[in-house]
């Protein structure tokens, strides 16, 4: 995101970079005296057409974004000590209901123990330009005429590994190039060069918004799109009353986004994510039947060695399961997936291609076992049934592009 100011005139953009089919906006007023009515994007469902808020601004200016952020987790932190945020939706909402300037933000923060975002980074402007950055353990404020953040926290990221985040790095260089401008056309295009849009499934940046705190008027662009945007005035919507509208339905088609919608993971489909992990508690009872087939039968019985080794290969698959179900990023950035802060689960992006390795010598003794009857009925039943969802499981990882490390 970014916030340019000059003058008495204030932009702010805020790209959401989110693998969610959900956009929406929305505009709520308020009942109490003295507070104000705003205006909120976000995708992430939290109730019945309710929704997390991701960025916003009120009718007096204030506007706020919000970027996913690692922060590593403080014992003993006084800021523990003060009031728990219960309702994490409405503490965001009531901060632009309630407050007209980045100094009451602060003040309202203050209040409460915001380490409850551990993995969040918030940023507040003002019509005046002035900022406020809110991470899990400080706050900081700021005026400078621009102001560009990504998914980090500024008080524990020197800029060189601030300007490895492409977008981050685009957005900073787009703005000491270019002569600074609050133009939308200006706002437009360092939208764009900030936006992200992956190679592997074109997908990346979910929405574009920019915000005139001086005019009230909210601009959208859908899927890094920029030939066509919708704009909002805030009084005006406000004036209708309290609605919200789904943003796909605004824009004209792109494919990109079909693919999206298409494209069947885990985190899209509960009964895969479900079966995951019944496959997972399948893989490791089985492993236990065979390791303890191995120890317990005969030694000259034929293929042995088998029971020995296969039980690995189930304990590997049993984790990488777990992985499948746990981790989003696999099934959207490229193969083999590196995960940012855990090395075992970045070397398990490689078991898809050892299964391939293994698939078929197992299908032959799998045939052999069978045709000889060498094992007992219970034992080539669980071997046959362990090799065939392991032939799914392999058409499942192409089509989700696990091999595709050239791409």
């Amino acid at each position: 995101m970014y916030k340019i100011t000059i003058g008495d005139k204030t932009m702010v953009g805020c790209n959401e970079d989110a693998w969610r089919i959900t956009s929406r906006i929305w505009f709520e007023n308020t009942s109490k005296k003295g507070n104000y009515g705003a205006a909120f994007t976000g995708s992430r469902a939290i109730g019945n057409n309710q929704f997390a808020p991701q960025s916003g601004m009120n009718n007096v200016g204030l506007s706020f974004s919000r970027l996913v952020a690692h922060h590593p987790r403080e014992v003993n932190n006084p800021i523990e000590k003060r009031k728990a945020i219960s309702n994490p939706s409405s503490y965001l909402k009531d901060i632009l209901h309630s407050c007209k300037t980045v100094k009451e933000v602060q003040q309202y923060i203050e209040e409460y123990d915001h380490s409850f975002f551990i993995n969040d980074v918030f940023i507040y402007i003002d019509k005046s330009g002035d900022y406020l950055i809110v991470e899990p353990y400080s706050l900081k404020t700021g005026n400078n005429s621009y102001y560009v953040l990504s998914n980090f926290c500024p008080s524990i990221t020197n800029n060189e590994e601030s300007r490895k985040l492409a977008k981050y790095r685009n957005g900073g260089d787009f703005l000491r190039e270019h002569k600074l401008d609050t133009t939308l056309a200006f706002c437009t295009s360092l939208s764009d060069t900030m936006h992200v849009c992956r190679e592997r499934n074109g997908d990346g940046t979910l929405l574009s918004s920019i915000w005139d705190l001086k005019e009230g008027v909210i601009t959208l662009y859908f899927y890094h799109d920029y030939n066509y945007s919708i704009q909002y005035s805030l009084k005006e919507e406000l004036m209708k009353g309290d609605h919200i509208i789904k943003i796909p339905k605004l824009f004209p088609a792109n494919s990109e986004f079909e693919r999206l919608t298409n494209y069947i993971t885990p985190f899209n489909t509960p009964f895969i994510r479900i079966s995951l992990f019944f496959i997972g508690c399948f893989f490791f009872m089985t492993s236990l039947f065979f390791f303890m087939n191995f120890l317990f039968k005969k030694p000259l019985e034929n293929y042995r060695h088998i029971k020995l080794y296969y039980p690995l290969l189930g304990i590997i698959m049993t984790y990488y399961m777990f992985v499948l179900a746990t981790n989003i990023g696999i099934y959207y950035f490229n193969a083999p997936y590196h995960h940012y802060s855990d090395k075992i689960i970045s070397l398990s992006s490689y078991i898809p291609f050892l299964l391939l390795m293994v698939i078929i010598p197992l299908f032959r003794y799998n045939f052999k076992v069978i045709k000889e009857k060498s094992w007992n009925l219970i034992s080539s039943f669980l071997f046959t049934v362990n090799n065939i969802i392991y032939s799914i499981l392999l058409g499942a990882f192409i089509y989700w592009g696990l091999f595709s490390v050239f791409n």
